[in-house]
């Protein structure tokens, strides 16, 4: 919702927004759940990837080990989520340049195998953030064809499942 702050409490759980945007023209009404990373929450989070349109796998660039666990979300989405559901990687933290241990392009070229979008983002300085859920939404549009809207009606609804990748022992993303 365009605020960023410092002492950000780590999700625990679910926390739901829903997000309008305008994309071709259209007014396409986003539901982001925004889902707990940890492993603790693994069971609860498994069971909002039935109904997505589309999950945000997000990872810190400047944690390794955030990005070593994208592939074990991946397999989860794969195991729970529809089979067609889109997704998208993102790199949260790109601001942090002096402790960035995960560079873009090791990232770009594991989302290029998987034939899945990629992009860094910075919650602290809003880089990429917006773009990341219009380039979600973009993604689910061209999935679901030019006749996707409920009779033609010029609203429609996006269930964007976000999902940050953290270690075991908690931290922030």
């Amino acid at each position: 919702d365009d605020t960023y702050t410092e002492s950000y409490i780590s999700t625990i759980g679910v926390d739901f927004k829903i997000r309008t945007i305008e994309l071709d023209g259209k007014t396409i009404k986003l539901q982001i759940w925004d889902t707990a990373g940890q492993e603790r929450f693994r069971t609860i989070t498994s069971s909002y990837y039935r109904g997505a349109h589309g999950i945000i796998v997000v990872y810190d660039v400047t944690d390794q080990e955030s990005f070593n666990n994208v592939k074990q979300w991946l397999q989860e989405i794969d195991r729970y989520a529809s089979e067609n559901v889109n997704k998208l990687l993102v790199g949260n933290k790109c601001d942090l340049t002096t402790k960035k241990v995960v560079d873009y392009t090791t990232a770009k070229e594991f989302a290029d195998s998987l034939g899945i979008p990629f992009l860094e983002t910075s919650a602290k300085n809003a880089t990429n953030v917006e773009q990341s859920f219009m380039t979600m939404a973009a993604e689910i549009k061209k999935r679901m064809g030019p006749g996707a809207t409920a009779g033609g009606a010029e609203k429609s609804n996006v269930k964007i499942q976000s999902t940050p990748v953290k270690q075991s022992g908690g931290g922030c993303c």
